[in-house]
């Protein structure tokens, strides 16, 4: 029996790197752009973020929290220019972008998969790292097969340009796009490809694909209190690690992530965590799951996990430049301040939350990955120390040995005098 979805919707998240000295007109070009719009957080209007981060989280992330309106009248008076430099002045600046008109896509496959590209976020750090947020959902299908032929398609659509023909099975059907390869360009315009970007292959391995964030709400007829998830688990299986409907592997047999987190607090869900994917499934039978936890996973669950992947890419640029850097003090600088402002145990004071961002920082690795940076830089900043030691014994040693010299050629011409 097809498995029946009663809602979903999946976030794929880009992240792409702005070169440091371009940022501020990257900045300005989303400024410039009409259909970019500033977001600006407000603490009544969103309360449960706002509670949900500890203060230095909203002051780093969500500075537009600590905005009055007097503040936020004088920013909309300034001309594109000037406000891109006030901007460029924050730690984190999120647009929305915002289409003119609702943006439909097809997937064709039998009948074909509709889906609406919702909302648009760019997400930008004054680090250089920045990603780009795409929420969408499928259009007039309840089968659960449909969401992950979907994301399985989706997810490396933007992959390589030069592969563009092999998703030709992906196709968009409304005026803003006529296929895929100007969804594509579209993307790679907001981006700024080949102008201020910088290549992340030696960074991450998210320049291949999507991040994929995904969450689906599943009809209690095949889970409830006598119905258990156990007879779900490879559909699951399939959803968390992105594999298509029709895959026939043997999950019992080889080697998939089975990072499945269940979690007291809501009975009737599971969350997959991997690197390249959040997949959370609930059934139907709790109302919550279809009211309350969607809107949830997609703000404050959603921000968290930015935030760890942000630590992880951020991390990740820092070890890559360590490779090729002669100058080790700017590296000390912003590893110094990247553990200052970044490198956090606590970031939020939900217990669900501290849940997740601990999964999170375990999936990603950055324990590991912060430790063997460190551990590097230590190694690096012992030797110099040994070569500054051994350069200032020489200096020392010629120092003593001409001081010697002099003497003696002092003595010599005192004793011609004499």
């Amino acid at each position: 029996m097809e498995l029946k979805i009663k809602y979903q919707y999946t976030y794929f998240i880009k992240p792409f790197l702005i070169k440091e000295n371009k940022y501020e007109k990257y900045l300005f070009s989303l400024v410039n752009n009409k259909n970019c719009k500033l977001k600006i957080f407000e603490k009544e209007r969103d309360l449960n973020l706002y509670s949900y981060f500890i203060q230095n989280i909203r002051k780093y992330f969500f500075p537009t929290f600590e905005f009055d309106r007097n503040k936020i009248n004088n920013l909309n008076r300034l001309d594109n220019k000037t406000k891109a430099i006030v901007l460029s002045k924050l730690h984190c600046n999120i647009f929305e972008y915002n289409f003119d008109t609702k943006v439909q896509g097809k997937v064709s496959n039998y009948e074909g998969i509709f889906f609406n590209i919702d909302k648009i976020e760019i997400i930008c750090f004054d680090t250089g790292v920045c990603f780009l947020v795409i929420k969408t959902d499928i259009e007039n299908s309840k089968n659960f097969s449909d969401l992950l032929n979907f994301n399985y398609r989706f997810k490396d659509m933007n992959s390589d340009l030069k592969k563009l023909k092999d998703f030709t099975n992906i196709k968009i059907q409304a005026d803003k796009f006529d296929n895929m390869s100007e969804l594509s360009d579209f993307i790679n315009d907001i981006i700024g490809v080949n102008n201020n970007t910088v290549e992340l292959k030696n960074v991450d391995l998210y320049d291949k694909r999507f991040f994929v964030y995904t969450y689906s709400c599943i009809d209690q007829d095949v889970w409830n209190t006598e119905k258990d998830f156990e007879k779900l688990e490879n559909e699951f299986l399939k959803y968390s690690n992105l594999l298509s409907s029709n895959d026939t592997l043997d999950f019992n047999t080889h080697k998939f992530d089975r990072n499945i987190q269940i979690m007291e607090q809501f009975k009737y869900s599971r969350f997959g965590f991997t690197k390249q994917s959040a997949s959370l499934m609930t059934s139907s039978i709790d109302i919550n799951n279809y009211t309350k936890l969607p809107f949830e996973y997609e703000n404050e669950y959603l921000y968290t996990l930015i935030i760890s992947l942000y630590q992880r890419v951020y991390l990740k640029k820092i070890e890559s430049n360590f490779k090729d850097q002669r100058d080790i003090s700017d590296f000390r600088n912003k590893f110094t301040k990247f553990t200052r402002e970044i490198w956090l145990d606590e970031i939020t004071n939900s217990l669900i939350g501290t849940i997740f961002y601990n999964k999170w920082k375990e999936v990603f690795e950055l324990r590991e990955i912060y430790n063997e940076i460190k551990n590097k830089y230590d190694v690096i900043y012992k030797e110099l120390n040994i070569e500054k030691s051994h350069s200032a014994n020489k200096i020392i040693l010629v120092t003593l040995i001409v001081s010697l010299l002099l003497n003696i050629i002092n003595l010599i011409a005192f004793l011609k005098l004499k």
